[in-house]
Formats: structure tokens, C-alpha cells, sequence
């Protein structure tokens, strides 16, 4: 990378790289910290480290926002820049007093320009946006997020369940008309 960043920026670098690389080998970032890691310039800021641990500690609330907010894509989708990104900003608007929104969306925004693909800029700043107007609102985007999370889970579980129903009661009816119900490689019949 031909970037070079100073201060929180770059702070923000090193701890989107802590983060990139707990992601990649399925560690936490305190792991990650305790053994070799890699950045690509200076010794570690003490922004990044707090940040990156802040963000690793809260992955699930976050994740819970970014997914509530993403409009066509899940979070398995976004590639793990953007979805590290996201988490930092969204960690920083959300749990970071001394930070204001403009700008943990800004820096977001140029670290995806620097790290991303060419749509990184626009999608991290559309859905950061989106976040930010619903604080300006007075939304608690937090426990939004757990009740959106929690009725997707629901829906999901009573849709499992009905077809779980609609398969047992063809069966019954192939079982009374004497006619055997051939099964699929799946599992499902």
C-alpha cells in the first residue's frame, strides 16, 4: 500500500489490520495482539489497540446494527474490509464519546478508499449514513438491531416449523393412500 497515514488514521489502519487478520485465523483480537501480528507501518497506537479490543468485545451488537441496516447484503457477503470498517466506525459512533459521527464516517469512508474495492467508499457511507440519521432521530440503534435480530429469528423458526408440518401431513396423506414417499439425497422427502 503507497498510503501512508498519520494520527488516528492511522491509528484507525492499524487497528482495521488487528482486526482483518482476528478475523482471517478465528481468533480474538487480544489473541491476535499476544502473538505475532502484522502492520504496515509504525509500532501499534494505543487508539488502535482500544478500538480494535472495543470492537472485538462488542462484534455482536455491531454486527446486529450493520445487519439491520444493510439493505441486500449479509454480512457472510461484504468483503472482510468493509465489514471491519463498518464495525470501527459503527463502534466508534456508537461507544467513542470523544468522537463525533461526521467524523468516524469520514475516515471510514477514506480507509475504505485506500483498503477497499472501488464500491467500498459508497457502500460503508451509505449504510453509516443510514445509521447516523437513525441516531440523530433518537433511535436506539442497538436494541433496534436485538429486536429486528430476534423477529428474523422467529420468522425463520415458525417457517421451519410450518414446513416441518406441511412435510409430516403429505406424508400421513401418502401413508393412508398406501403410497411411500420417496426420499431425497437431503434429507427431505
Amino acid at each position: 500500500m503507497s498510503t501512508h497515514f498519520g494520527g488516528r488514521t492511522l491509528a484507525r489502519s492499524q487497528a482495521l489490520q488487528l482486526l482483518f487478520q482476528a478475523e482471517a485465523n478465528s481468533r480474538a483480537v487480544l489473541s491476535v495482539l499476544d502473538d505475532d501480528y502484522a502492520l504496515s507501518e509504525g509500532p501499534l497506537d494505543d487508539y488502535a489497540r482500544r478500538i480494535a479490543l472495543g470492537v472485538d468485545e462488542m462484534r455482536l451488537e455491531l454486527d446486529a446494527v450493520i445487519s439491520m441496516r444493510s439493505t441486500g447484503w449479509s454480512l457472510s457477503r461484504m468483503n472482510g474490509v468493509d465489514r471491519n470498517l463498518l464495525r470501527m466506525a459503527l463502534y466508534e459512533m456508537l461507544f467513542v464519546d470523544e468522537v463525533d459521527q461526521a467524523v468516524a464516517i469520514d475516515e471510514c469512508v477514506e480507509l475504505a478508499k485506500a483498503f477497499g474495492t472501488d464500491e467500498s467508499s459508497r457502500f460503508v457511507n451509505g449504510l453509516l449514513g443510514r445509521v447516523a440519521d437513525d441516531l440523530d432521530a433518537g433511535v436506539d440503534v442497538v436494541a433496534a438491531a436485538r429486536e429486528a435480530a430476534e423477529a428474523r429469528a422467529a420468522a425463520e423458526a415458525a417457517a421451519a416449523e410450518a414446513a416441518a408440518e406441511e412435510q409430516a401431513a403429505a406424508a400421513e396423506q401418502d401413508a393412508a393412500a398406501g403410497t411411500p414417499r420417496r426420499r431425497l439425497s437431503n434429507g427431505q422427502g
